[in-house]
């Protein structure tokens, strides 16, 4: 395999180059340049708008493009007649409220230019959660997938551009990986392997969020399976890629703490509930954890992997993992109650 420029040049900025590139050959000049990239430029312009307007059928004849203006990644003008603006993102996720400006920003500049409400696209070629991709389509923006943009870029995967083909099997082999976890043992699975596995745990049972949590001893993938309430407190499941934890929240931020009660002991008495009833009801594998924290989020219970997962050297059976995580679900929900 040759080196790949986007396997060197991994930052988002030459992601942004890149679409930048791609939505300037759709512009009919450069169909004499290059007849392949001027097609598939339109092919691309005209799958952005249909995100939002999808019935749109026009000839796409003229384009211009750029970067950063009014600090969006990349925005486009269409037939002087529409604006695209895209939020380009690899791995990060968005922030603050910087959606809500962009979308201010293009909405007046539309309005000033007599150009119709603009078209505003979130592109990722990582991984969101779909709390997240959720909380983006409510302000405003469609989302452009890594699947997405791997269906048009497909039609033209035999142009003989470099830059395209280099672009093109980096996104394919990020799109393989995603989903390698259900093929490999699960002692081997990395990063992209929770990823794929959160994104099939999420379609198939409704979870709250997911992602990485950053911390001093190194991090990792976690998700957050539900957010239900015992005696006023948050009593949910999450994963923390190998346990399956119980858990309870005394963040201040969400429940106030009686005068008389210390975090210490609220974590106490679920733990102790949650033991007591795991022998009643059969759930064997739920122990105590190896140490007991003192913060706002404590773990008050723990199944091990190879109790809910699988072992090792194990392939994950999907069907299995779903039925157990749905049972522990059930059972918790059945004692705070």
């Amino acid at each position: 395999m040759r080196p790949n420029i986007f396997d060197i040049a991994t930052k988002e900025l030459n992601q942004d180059a890149f679409i930048t590139w791609l939505l300037q050959f759709a512009d009919n000049k450069y169909q004499p340049t290059d007849q392949h990239l001027n097609i598939c430029g339109k092919t691309f312009v005209t799958e952005l708008i249909k995100k939002q307007n999808p019935d749109f059928n026009e000839e796409i004849t003229k384009v211009e493009a750029g970067r950063q203006w009014e600090n969006i990644d990349v925005w486009a003008e269409v037939n002087d007649k529409y604006l695209i603006i895209i939020e380009d993102k690899t791995y990060s996720n968005q922030h603050s409220n910087q959606l809500a400006r962009y979308k201010e920003s293009a909405e007046k500049w539309c309005e000033s230019n007599n150009y119709q409400i603009p078209i505003c696209i979130y592109l990722k070629t990582g991984n969101d959660s779909q709390a997240s991709l959720n909380n983006i389509q409510k302000q405003g923006f469609s989302i452009f997938s890594r699947l997405d943009f791997i269906n048009v870029l497909n039609q033209f995967k035999e142009t003989t551009n470099n830059i395209f083909s280099d672009f093109y099997e980096r996104l394919t082999r990020i799109e393989k990986s995603n989903n390698e976890f259900e093929n490999k043992i699960i002692k081997d699975w990395n990063g992209n392997d929770w990823q794929g596995f959160f994104q099939f745990l999420e379609k198939e049972i409704e979870i709250v969020d997911w992602g990485y949590v950053n911390n001093p001893s190194g991090g990792f993938w976690n998700a957050v399976l539900n957010w239900d309430y015992w005696d006023g407190y948050p009593a949910y499941l999450q994963t923390e890629e190998g346990k399956l934890c119980f858990k309870v929240s005394t963040d201040p931020d969400e429940v106030e703490l009686p005068e008389n009660m210390t975090r210490g002991e609220i974590r106490n008495q679920l733990h102790d509930l949650i033991l007591q009833k795991a022998n009643d009801f059969g759930f064997n594998h739920i122990r105590r954890p190896d140490r007991f924290g003192s913060g706002n989020y404590m773990t008050v219970a723990i199944v091990d992997r190879q109790n809910w997962l699988g072992a090792d050297n194990e392939i994950i059976n999907k069907e299995t993992v779903i039925k157990t995580l749905t049972d522990y679900l059930n059972f918790l929900r059945e004692i705070i109650k």
